[in-house]
């Protein structure tokens, strides 16, 4: 297994609309594996496919605790919405950034599973959120998107610039090995 760089807010990669999964073999299963070992490394609950710059309609997540519940969503759709819920949101995407996204409180989903069989599932709570958020990401949708435009602005600002200064320390974090090695 191997970690994948994950895309960041705003690389317009993260707006493209995934197409379906198609192919259920030996390859969708190593991108599954290394899509949840990014996820667990980064770390977070929950990872699609978009993030990761592999544009189809594929969700890896696992809201549990101890991390002993992985879930795999491959085509999802949702059913059914009930209820609202306004929770606090973070994304791997777009890091240490939290605000409150208002959502379907409960969901019934059709997906399937890694070997394609077709499941139905009834989600709430946490789970219902994440994967919610996470199809948003099927679409090219973030979760900065339910955010003013003002915020929006705010948050991608703030992103380029410790952008920036990161890819300035790793530079000079570079020029200082290379001349102590002389």
């Amino acid at each position: 297994m191997s970690r994948l760089t994950i895309l960041e807010y705003p690389d317009p990669r993260l707006r493209t609309r995934a197409r379906p999964v198609e192919r259920f073999d030996e390859a969708l299963g190593r991108l599954i594996d290394d899509m949840f070992e990014t996820m667990y490394a980064a770390p977070g609950i929950g990872l699609a496919a978009t993030q990761v710059d592999f544009h189809r309609r594929l969700i890896v997540m696992d809201v549990s605790e101890d991390r002993t519940e992985p879930l795999v969503f491959i085509n999802p759709e949702i059913l059914e919405r009930d209820g609202a819920v306004k929770t606090e949101e973070g994304c791997l995407s777009v890091p240490n950034i939290f605000d409150d996204v208002e959502r379907a409180s409960r969901i019934r989903i059709r997906a399937q599973d890694r070997t394609g069989a077709v499941f139905e599932r009834e989600c709430d709570g946490v789970l219902s959120v994440c994967l919610q958020h996470e199809m948003d990401h099927l679409e090219g949708k973030l979760f900065v998107d339910y955010l003013s435009d003002m915020k929006r602005d705010r948050i991608r600002k703030k992103l380029d610039k410790e952008r920036k200064e990161r890819i300035a320390t790793q530079h000079r974090g570079g020029a200082t090995r290379t001349a102590g090695a002389r």
